[in-house]
């Protein structure tokens, strides 16, 4: 009777491995000019980055938060005002409006959207 070797599935296993470090590494923040071009350039480009910015606030509450859990100071404090997805853009583009001379194309969407949020709800 014949076993078939294991080797196989360890060379799949090894292969996705490497795959999925390989996509974490390549991972990067959005820039404000990326975006600006997926959402002029894709059909559904709008709705892509809306759910980004959502994604991007969410985020950097839960960063923020598990930062001061850690000892940092707090610089969003949120004090039972709301904060729901559907502000994402709007903080987003009234934090580009308001800095507009800050902000240069290649600044990651993530430091708009937290400065907006420190900016909206200081402490």
């Amino acid at each position: 009777m014949h076993t078939p070797s294991p080797r196989p599935f360890l060379c799949r296993a090894a292969t996705a491995l490497v795959l999925i470090a390989g996509c974490m590494v390549a991972a990067q923040a959005m820039t404000i000019r990326e975006m600006r071009t997926l959402e002029k350039k894709e059909k559904l480009g709008s709705t892509y980055t809306d759910y980004y910015l959502v994604g991007v606030m969410e985020g950097a509450v839960e960063a923020h938060n598990q930062a001061v859990r850690d000892g940092g100071k707090p610089s969003i404090c949120l004090n039972g005002r709301r904060l729901e997805p559907s502000m994402a853009k709007s903080l987003y583009t009234a934090e580009l409006k308001r800095n507009a001379d800050v902000y240069e194309a290649d600044f990651p969407v993530q430091l708009v959207l937290t400065n907006a949020l420190a900016t909206v709800y200081p402490c």
